[in-house]
């Protein structure tokens, strides 16, 4: 049987682990994996809940492979993107009310100084 040169790859908060072997060429990317070893040393991986690509691509468990293919497990994420990009904006929202609010105040105060001065240059 033909075989084929892949790579699993998983990320790390503070490193990264790559293995590379050989594979049937019919193997799919479940069987790689659990092949690997690597749910044997990172018992936090569990299939059912972390995503898999091949080169930043999405795949299915029961994709087949091709050689040269790096499967990459990932992580999931510690925060939503949706939810992060809502608070950036609220607190940018914020930030401009303020300023105008500030801008605001210096404005009136101004204006006072102003009318104080021309009622002491009378």
């Amino acid at each position: 049987m033909e075989q084929i040169h892949i790579e699993i790859a998983y990320a790390l908060p503070h490193s990264h682990y790559l293995k590379s072997f050989t594979v049937d060429a019919s193997t799919t990317v479940q069987t790689a994996i659990l092949q690997s070893g690597i749910l044997q040393q990172f018992a936090e991986i569990d299939l059912r809940e972390n995503k898999v690509g091949v080169f930043g691509r999405p795949v299915k468990l029961t994709d087949g492979l091709k050689n040269g293919d790096r499967i990459e497990i990932y992580r999931p994420l510690l925060a939503d993107p949706k939810e992060i990009r809502r608070k950036r904006a609220a607190q940018q929202q914020e930030q401009q009310q303020e300023q105008q609010q500030k801008q605001q105040r210096e404005l009136a105060a101004q204006k006072a100084a102003e009318k104080l001065n021309k009622g002491e240059t009378r």
